[in-house]
Formats: structure tokens, sequence, C-alpha cells
């Protein structure tokens, strides 16, 4: 028999400020967090969702800051809020029983571009020998696991945008085998560099509304013309119940299921169904043992394309037909590529532990067009007695992922 997950510690890092706290009440305002962004500036698009007061110096020390990029500094800061929350700062826990699955969308982008510039300068002896190692996609997971000292298994897991969603499915397989006791899990990245919004921008999906950044996404609108970027990071402390069981932690929530699935579609287009989200969403059901009809919250993926939230509502409306309350909180935080997935499984987590679901920002006018129609949380929070959630995350080379989460 396999062994049941429990999520016991949370940490964010989202335009929203730092800390879970922070984050949660960010999303329960649903206000968004964009704005216009000075590094982005004279591009067609210049407006992100950043970390407001984000000092690395202070929050990790300037030497242990330096040899990490942007992405991997938020993910430390979380990793070692969730392992705090989780009691396990200071507790008794065999290293080699602790793992850490990280999603990552790709390299560092400044690390790389940074070397790029001294060789063009003609200087490839000023490249400091750490640039390789904080440019590799594993460099968040390789970062958490010194920090905490976890000794099992760390590494990353690359699947676009849904990254973040993905390191925590894996993170519960390893832990129901019975390989490991605990699993640091979840995403961190940062999106708000001029090379990533550019190469956003040519693909059409960030959106170009003039006037104020804080009504640029709109998920599931009727005028929605696409997302913001944004940075931050979500981790998940994941434990075999029977473990966190005997040590007496605090359990949020129960990680019931996962599931993904590929569109095997296109490169860069979703699939205009849905087909490989609803696989995932199957898959996921399936493991939970689940009916549809259990479902009573879904964390939406809402990237506020066109094309992506036409896709979404199609297989919510064939899976999902009892329409259970739908929020989107990239409108709120922004999209923050790998960390996303993190963030909004952290997000649900604590929609089921205090009963109330954020709402979806700037939705005045829904798209009444999208198939079956959708019950969407917009201007207030809900309140509820929600006992099952359901958060869900794409990517645009097809891939998806679905996690379901019971509460306590």
């Amino acid at each position: 028999m396999r062994a049941g997950v429990v999520v016991t510690g949370l940490g964010l890092v989202t335009p929203g400020g730092i800390g879970v706290e922070a984050g949660w009440r960010a999303a329960l305002a649903g206000v968004s967090t964009a704005a216009r962004d000075p590094r982005l500036a004279g591009l067609r698009v210049d407006i992100s969702c950043r970390v407001p007061e984000f000092d690395a110096d202070a929050l990790l020390g300037r030497r242990l800051a330096r040899r990490m990029d942007r992405g991997t500094q938020l993910g430390v800061v979380a990793a070692r809020e969730a392992f705090a929350m989780a009691g396990l700062a200071d507790g008794d826990w065999d290293p080699a029983r602790v793992g850490v699955v990280m999603g990552s969308g790709g390299s560092s982008v400044d690390g790389l571009l940074d070397i790029c510039d001294r060789l063009a300068a003609g200087r490839p002896e000023s490249v400091p020998p750490m640039a390789l190692p904080r440019s590799l996609p594993s460099a968040g997971a390789t970062e958490v696991a010194l920090d905490l000292g976890a000794a099992g298994p760390n590494f990353a897991t690359s699947a676009g945008c849904a990254s973040g969603l993905t390191a925590i499915g894996v993170a519960r397989d390893l832990l129901r085998s019975g390989a490991l006791d605990i699993v640091v899990a979840g995403g961190a990245e940062s999106l708000c560099h001029p090379l990533t919004v550019t190469a956003f921008a040519q693909l059409g999906v960030l959106s170009t509304r003039p006037g104020d950044p804080c009504e640029a996404a709109r998920p599931f609108g009727r005028d929605r013309d696409g997302f913001v970027v944004a940075e931050g990071a979500g981790i998940l402390v994941l434990e075999r119940a029977a473990y966190a069981r005997a040590r007496r932690a605090p359990v949020l929530a129960h990680a019931a299921g996962y599931g993904a699935g590929s569109d095997a579609h296109h490169v860069a287009a979703v699939h205009p169904e849905g087909r490989g989200a609803e696989r995932a969403v199957r898959a996921a059901l399936a493991d939970a043992r689940w009916r549809p009809e259990d479902v009573e919250h879904v964390n939406a993926h809402g990237a506020a394309t066109r094309a992506n939230d036409a896709a979404e509502a199609s297989w919510l409306a064939r899976v999902l037909p009892h329409r259970p309350p739908v929020t989107a909180t990239k409108a709120t935080l922004g999209h923050a590529g790998a960390g996303s997935g993190g963030i909004e499984a952290a997000l649900s987590v604590l929609t089921l532990s205090r009963r109330t679901i954020p709402p979806t920002a700037n939705l005045t006018e829904p798209d009444t067009a999208l198939a079956g129609g959708i019950d969407l949380v917009t201007r207030v929070p809900r309140a509820g007695g929600r006992r099952t959630a359901l958060c869900v995350s794409t990517a645009l080379g097809g891939q998806n992922s679905a996690l379901a989460l019971l509460a306590c």
C-alpha cells in the first residue's frame, strides 16, 4: 500500500510581498501588483510584477546572495519559510531522507548574458568561476539543498510554466515510494528580464493594454489580451503522512492526487480544446479516487491569453460540468513561470485551510462566450467550507500538471 502524503509547510515570495501572510493578503485583496518596470523601459511591453523590497544581501548575506541568480534567491528564502513552518528548522531528521525538487524554466538569463558580454569584450578571463554553477537549471535545487542540509535526491523539473507544479507531483511520488520522509518542492523564477519579456512579446502572449498596468491582465475576461510577467517562489514541504504524524507535525492539507498530460499539438500553442490539461486533471482525479463532482474549487492556470483561457474553459466544461468556483490568481500576482505552479499550489492549500477563495482581479466583464460558462470568483473573496481543491498549470510546449488537494 502506497503511503499518504501531506503538506506541512509553505513558503511564499511574491509580488504581494515576502512571506506567506503577505502573499495571502495580496491574493485576497484582488488588486494587481503590476507596475512600470524601469528595467523594461523602451520595450513594447514595459510592465511587470516584481517582489517589493527584496534585499537579497540582507536576507541571505552578501556572499551567498552573490553566487545566486534572482530566481534562486527567491526560492531559498521561500524554502526557509516553508521549512520553519513545518517545524523542521531545528528538528531531528535524517538528512539522507530529505529531498529537494525545484521547478525550473531554464538557465539563468542574467548569468549567461553576463558571460556573453565578457566574451564579446574580449575578456574571457574575467568570467567568474561560479558563472556556470549559478546558471544551471538545477541551481535552485542545489542551493535549497545546501541551505537546508537536505542530503537526499535534489534535482530540477523543467516543464515550462508547469515546472513548479510538476516538481510537487514528482516529490509526492518520491514520498509515496517510501524512498524519502520529507521533500521540499515547488518553483521559483524571475521573468522580469528584457530578453524574456521581448521573447514573450514576440509570441503575442503579453498584455499590451494601454493605461494603468494594474488593469492589464484579465483572465477569462471578454477583452483579455495576455498576461503580465512576474517573479516569485512558492515552496511546499511534503511529508509521508505516517512520518508527519509520528513527529506531530502541523498538517495543512493532504496531497491527494497528481496527474500530468501532454497536448502533443504544437510547440508554442495550447490545444484548442485543452486535451492535455483534461488528461492531467482526469489522472489527478483518478489518483485521488475522486469523482469529478468531488472538486469544490479550482485554481486555474488563467494566463489571460485568448487561446489559453478558451482551452481552459473547454476542459472545465467537459470534466467539471457542476461548475465549481474558479479563481485565477495570476491576475493579481502575475505570471512567474516556473514559480507560478508552486505559488498557486500554496494559495490552494491556504484556500482550504482558511476556507476562503481569493478573487480574480480585473474581471469586470467575463467572457460569456467561453464554453459552458465558469463560476468565476470576482471582486471580493468568497467564503465557504471547501474540502477539496484542484490546482492546474499548463505550458507553451504542451505540458500540463494537476494537483488534487484535500483539507484536513
